[in-house]
């Protein structure tokens, strides 16, 4: 038997008991997934990213591991949440423009204590400063650089488009406004690279578009660390006191954590592993994260029809956005359909050995993102489901 099949067979004997639609984590994958994450990281901490993981059960689980400390959240709504729950260290990546929880934040002072905020630009200090309501807490400031690769004098660009924040002088610039302003400290600074992090560099029949990805990232890389340092030291003459500079990504642990100005590594979607992560030369993980749906009619032969599965993922519309039949090996959707949002048809060989009522085992394309589409996840160990706990969406959190 191979190991997908002998996962299959594992998976299907542990929640034989439950219907489909469903979704596990198998938790023996999931903790060799983070134990990878901590080698890579050589000693750093590693921030685990919620937006990747959405279960507060499963944000536990990591955060009582050695190798791990702290949370990114993804809003100032779940930062504030998380908080109120028993976290006390919150890095929020994106910055907000939440008046009612900013007001929150101003002017309870566990709340102000435990969660830092994003900022790129004097804005957001105006629109904290706007939402106080009379809150005199400090609130804890992290900058964002951009981690973007600018080559022909700025005329092409590589990265994602977030921070304005490019230079040590423009950083510099805005700690100082930070360090003027009443009611605000300034604690650190975050860099994605998301273009070295988020994208795979092995794209499976595609050699020289691979070639291309490995060299455009080795440039960035190079890049980046010298603009990094620059920043650091920079930031560092106006607040000599900084406590963390962020950087990294799944994708990236082991090249950013190498860097000296560096302090700590985020990642959250090498927990789960879903399907963008397979093509990559840095490394290797276990899908940990996967969801059944049931098979529902049996059209003719080569052909099953499973319920539901058309849940694609965030980003640039493309095929790489949409989940992947797994389990069992072989099946491929149907090119005239594709997943559907009531029915999807599934070809191969291997459908002529399923029955009505049998699972059919999906990966979704990125993370935390199935967990909007499930209330609860089943852990599984070995052949069993040993705890069942509830999403964010389980706990009536949808906060994007």
């Amino acid at each position: 038997m191979t190991a997908p099949a002998a996962d299959r067979a594992r998976y299907d004997r542990a929640t034989a008991h439950l219907d489909a639609p469903l979704a596990i984590v198998d938790l023996d994958a999931f903790d060799a997934n983070a134990a990878d994450l901590v080698r890579r990281a050589a000693g750093k901490p590693v921030r685990v990213a919620s937006k990747s993981v959405r279960c507060r059960a499963l944000l536990e689980r990591v955060l009582d591991r050695d190798g791990f400390q702290g949370i990114m959240s993804y809003t100032l709504a779940e930062s504030l949440w998380l908080a109120r729950s028993g976290f006390d260290d919150i890095l929020l990546a994106y910055p907000s423009a939440d008046r009612t929880g900013f007001a929150e934040l101003a002017a309870d002072p566990k709340l102000a204590g435990a969660v830092t905020v994003m900022i790129d630009d004097p804005a957001h200090l105006d629109l904290i400063d706007a939402a106080r309501d009379g809150g005199r807490e400090l609130v804890r400031v992290c900058l964002e650089l951009d981690t973007s690769l600018k080559l022909l004098g700025g005329r092409v660009r590589v990265g994602a488009r977030r921070s304005p924040l490019h230079s040590p002088a423009q950083l510099a610039d805005l700690a100082r406004a930070v360090a003027r302003r009443p009611g605000f400290r300034l604690v650190g600074i975050m860099a994605y690279e998301g273009h070295v992090a988020g994208v795979g560099d092995a794209v499976a029949g595609r050699p020289l578009r691979s070639r291309a990805i490995r060299l455009m990232q080795s440039a960035a890389r190079r890049e980046l660390a010298e603009r990094r340092a620059a920043v650091v030291r920079a930031v560092r003459a106006v607040v000599p006191d900084l406590e963390f500079v962020n950087g990294g990504g799944t994708g990236s642990v082991q090249h950013t954590a190498a860097e000296d100005a560096v302090t700590e590594i985020a990642a959250g979607s090498g927990l789960y592993v879903p399907r963008l992560f397979d093509n990559y030369t840095s490394f290797s993980g276990r899908p940990a994260a996967l969801f059944a749906q049931p098979v529902v009619r049996r059209p003719g032969v080569g052909v099953v029809t499973v319920l539901g599965g058309g849940y694609p993922a965030s980003g640039a519309a493309g095929r790489d956005r949409l989940p992947v039949p797994y389990l069992p090996e072989g099946l491929s959707y149907d090119p005239q359909e594709g997943p559907g949002e009531v029915q999807t048809p599934l070809l191969g060989s291997p459908a002529d050995d399923l029955l009505v009522g049998d699972k059919v085992w999906f990966r979704h394309a990125k993370a935390g993102e199935l967990c909007e589409r499930f209330e609860k996840l089943h852990l599984v160990e070995g052949d069993a489901v040993t705890a069942t706990v509830p999403t964010y969406r389980g706990e009536g959190r949808t906060f994007l």
